[in-house]
């Protein structure tokens, strides 16, 4: 589940900056709101997906209530759900060998 959790940050991510930086520039500044009609919904079922996944993953990944707050809040941040992906899918457990493993 964790790798599903993965996928889906980068692509709430992903779906998120071409809203920004793509479909709402078009909509409002050429007048073609197409894009805008194709990637909300994609980008809607993805940050749906990104927030319940959050919530099914945590206890694999050993997070406490600040971290859980963290990676919902992630969520409306434009490349944030990449550092959360990047930095905090690593369960606490395989960090934590990982970790002793390297000294």
């Amino acid at each position: 589940m964790i790798r599903v959790f993965r996928f889906a940050s980068i692509g709430e991510a992903i779906s998120f900056l071409l809203l920004l930086l793509v479909a709402m520039p078009l909509k409002y500044g050429a007048g073609a709101p197409a894009g805008v009609q194709l990637l909300g919904p994609v980008h809607g079922v993805l940050f749906m997906a990104y927030v319940g996944l959050v919530f099914i993953v945590r206890d694999q990944l050993g997070w406490d209530l600040k971290r859980t707050v963290l990676a919902l809040g992630a969520a409306v941040l434009p490349v944030a759900p990449f550092l959360v992906e990047r930095y905090w899918t690593t369960p606490a457990e395989a960090a934590s060998s990982a970790a002793g493993s390297a000294t």
